[in-house]
């Protein structure tokens, strides 16, 4: 079990945390709670995998971090026990996004503190608004950097804290979502490219979310990109395109083929 120190605050049983390893022993490795500050929780060496250990050394090392799951907390003793193998990959990835979030929030916050010059309630007050509309603090600085500043229209803050947001969010860089692909086109009637442009122009100018283009490989390959900021728009994106092309040269007697190539994410400013 546990060796803890005297703090307040204790983690919930079937809670995700963020631990490093302050020392391995025979049976087991204890580790400090980085949110529960001089809070150590004990690993067993049976909830550090799903085999059989025998060395432990192999698994868990002092100061790595780790994610595990709070399988037992008692109160009174003020003792945490841990487990990794219970800790499920998409859990461990959560808790990893949100603990990078939180991060992220805190110096965009402290920007917005200093700007306006806000006290620490008023801090907490604009921080209580954001989370009743997000999950995440940090959510709303990526939310104005795609949209602009009418998503602070929603939340009833002061001009200067809408200023300050504003400006502190211009420096998020917004993750994208790119797919690709080949279209092989063909056409035996004379006026096949100038179908083939004016369909192209037609789904490049579409408007919305996403960005189409499309580049002349060379006969009969086109190359095209649609970038979007998540993958559900950007799959829907490309697949509209795709098949307005697919249709628009069918209809006209064109021999249509589509190559999908690997997606892939990437920044923009």
């Amino acid at each position: 079990m546990s060796a803890v120190e005297d703090v307040s605050a204790l983690p919930d049983a079937g809670e995700i945390v963020i631990a490093t390893v302050r020392e391995v022993t025979g049976h087991g490795a204890y580790a400090n709670l980085g949110e529960y500050k001089g809070m150590t929780g004990f690993l067993h060496i049976s909830e550090i995998a799903t085999r059989c250990i025998r060395n432990i050394d192999r698994y868990v090392r002092p100061m790595q971090k780790a994610v595990p799951k709070v399988i037992r907390v008692n109160n009174t003793r003020r003792e945490v026990d841990c487990s990794l193998k219970q800790a499920s990959c998409e859990e461990s990835k959560l808790k990893l996004i949100e603990v990078k979030k939180n991060e992220k929030a805190d110096v965009f916050i402290d920007f917005i503190k200093a700007k306006p010059k806000l006290s620490d309630q008023r801090v907490a007050e604009t921080k209580e608004k954001i989370l009743q509309k997000y999950d995440y603090v940090y959510d709303i600085f990526e939310d104005i950097a795609r949209k602009g500043l009418d998503v602070l229209e929603r939340l009833k803050l002061s001009d200067d804290i809408k200023k300050a947001m504003h400006e502190k969010s211009s420096t998020v860089h917004v993750p994208h979502v790119e797919v690709r692909g080949v279209m092989e086109i063909s056409s035996k009637k004379d006026e096949g490219i100038e179908i083939m442009k004016n369909t192209f122009t037609g789904v490049e100018s579409s408007k919305g979310s996403a960005t189409t283009e499309i580049t002349h490989i060379s006969a009969p390959r086109h190359h095209i990109a649609v970038t979007a900021r998540n993958f559900k728009l950007v799959e829907k994106s490309m697949n509209n395109a795709v098949e307005k092309i697919r249709s628009t040269i069918e209809n006209r007697h064109g021999e249509f083929n589509f190559i999908r190539e690997e997606s892939k994410k990437s920044h923009q400013g």
